[in-house]
């Protein structure tokens, strides 16, 4: 053990009202917390998403999913304190406040919901990643051998299971979520290869001279394909926008007074005018560069061959990202499955028991020994499990239009939407069937068809590129 400090000596660390070390967090760490939650590799789908819709709906879907999410942000940012005073509980997580206000039937299905998305968002990932990979590989190929040189050689299978490799090793990592350069190295990557795809979209329509695209977007050969089409668009913007699922660990950081809800309230409002201005920027200079023929992946899809080099940077840039990102989610769910199983088999040796492995022969703090890994048989599994069903499931429906689709529409009404609008009504108390609950029974319902439209569209669309 340590040694103590004498009491007399030690000082004592200044303490919140729930014994939580003082938050110190402010509005600008708030803002730029909300935008490296939000901005990720769904930005590199609105150009695509604008192309489908047009000059006209394609930026006004960005901006009302941009009201969308600071309407959702603001309830959710008054459920932190339950049941509204600030001296009162503090909710430090999402699904705290679920189980607080709506009780414990809600909080399954939310659970069930984040876990279903964090587990999505996993196989987005693995489909990015080599996407971008072979894009390296091409770039390189377009640049050595010429434009028109058969480059279009298939990979991507081979890069989902190098991806999925790395990953299953990363998953056995101690505490790796918890490396703190872990999100500032996310932070700067997202930034990173946003600004190279923003910055590449105005430098071709600039170069070329003239805004392409038109008012109705790409025409289909059938209405009901212009429908689909429309559908699967919504979703990946719906994908690109919420926060809902990290704003409460974010307003736990702020510190009080002033109450944190009114810091959060503020930082939404910058945040989201923030990365609103900038998803505009992305997917209106991506569509005026390409016009109809806007790839799905801004990065991977050819519209840019040169400099090659910035190319290749900025598809790093992502995979690097993503590494890190599979893991950012993916070990909230290995944490909930091994707090399950002990709590289930409290006695078995498979599930509790861990075995000493030594695995290097390096020396820690300058004395001797070799190093140890603590292996736990039950993590081996279900993380093998886990990484292997996510990389197969990539390798069956390699599609990321249609992917980032689903996944932004199924979780957009239920946990963006429902759960924000009905802990507000309880936080609030506000009775049924009064002008203030029927104007947010309406929000809900609009928000319902808009994603309910948008799921079935982008499954249509997985359906179809699987089966045709």
């Amino acid at each position: 053990m340590a040694p103590q400090l004498p009491l007399e000596v030690a000082s004592a660390p200044k303490l919140d009202d729930d014994g939580h070390p003082q938050r110190t967090g402010n509005l600008w760490t708030c803002v730029a917390h909300i935008i490296t939650a939000v901005i990720g590799c769904g930005v590199l789908a609105l150009s695509w998403s604008v192309a489908q819709l047009g000059w006209v709906a394609g930026p006004i879907a960005m901006v009302c999913f941009a009201f969308v999410t600071y309407i959702s942000a603001f309830l959710l940012s008054h459920c932190y304190r339950s049941p509204g005073s600030e001296k009162m509980q503090r909710n430090y997580s999402y699904m705290d406040a679920v189980r607080v206000h709506l009780g414990r039937k809600h909080t399954w299905l939310c659970g069930l919901l984040q876990y279903l998305n964090l587990y999505g968002i996993g196989i987005a990932y693995t489909i990015t990643t080599a996407t971008c990979m072979r894009a390296i590989k091409r770039a390189n190929c377009y640049h050595s051998e010429g434009r028109d040189a058969p480059c279009d050689s298939n990979g991507e299978h081979f890069y989902m299971l190098l991806f999925g490799a790395a990953q299953l090793l990363l998953s056995f990592i101690p505490n790796f979520h918890k490396m703190a350069w872990l999100s500032v190295v996310a932070a700067i990557m997202s930034f990173a290869y946003s600004t190279i795809g923003l910055g590449l979209g105005l430098a071709k329509t600039i170069g070329d001279g003239t805004v392409k695209g038109n008012i109705a977007g790409v025409p289909m050969a059938t209405p009901m394909q212009k429908v689909w089409r429309v559908a699967q668009a919504i979703g990946d913007i719906a994908f690109a926008y919420p926060y809902t699922i990290v704003l409460l660990e974010i307003q736990d950081t702020l510190r009080s007074p002033p109450p944190e809800s009114e810091t959060m309230q503020k930082g939404n409002v910058i945040a989201v005018l923030a990365t609103t201005f900038f998803y505009l920027c992305v997917g209106c200079f991506g569509y005026s560069a390409f016009g109809n023929a806007a790839p799905g992946n801004l990065l991977t899809g050819f519209g840019f061959y040169e400099p090659y080099w910035l190319i290749d940077f900025a598809n790093a840039c992502i995979v690097l990202h993503l590494l890190g990102g599979y893991q950012m989610f993916s070990q909230q769910i290995f944490t909930f499955a091994d707090r399950c199983f002990a709590a289930s088999f409290p006695n078995s040796a498979f599930v509790n028991r861990s075995y000493s492995v030594k695995i290097l022969p390096w020396r820690r703090g300058g004395g001797g020994g070799a190093g140890r890994y603590e292996v736990n048989l039950q993590r081996v599994c279900f993380r093998t499990v886990y990484v292997a069903s996510t990389t197969g499931l990539a390798l069956v429906f390699p599609y990321f239009n249609e992917v980032l689709g689903v996944l932004g529409a199924l979780v957009f009404w239920p946990l963006a939407i429902y759960l924000p609008v009905e802990m507000y009504c309880v936080q609030r108390r506000i009775s049924p069937w009064t002008p203030r609950w029927a104007a947010l029974q309406a929000f809900s319902v609009v928000c319902f068809v808009v994603g309910t439209f948008a799921f079935v569209g982008s499954v249509e669309g997985v359906i179809r590129k699987r089966l045709g």
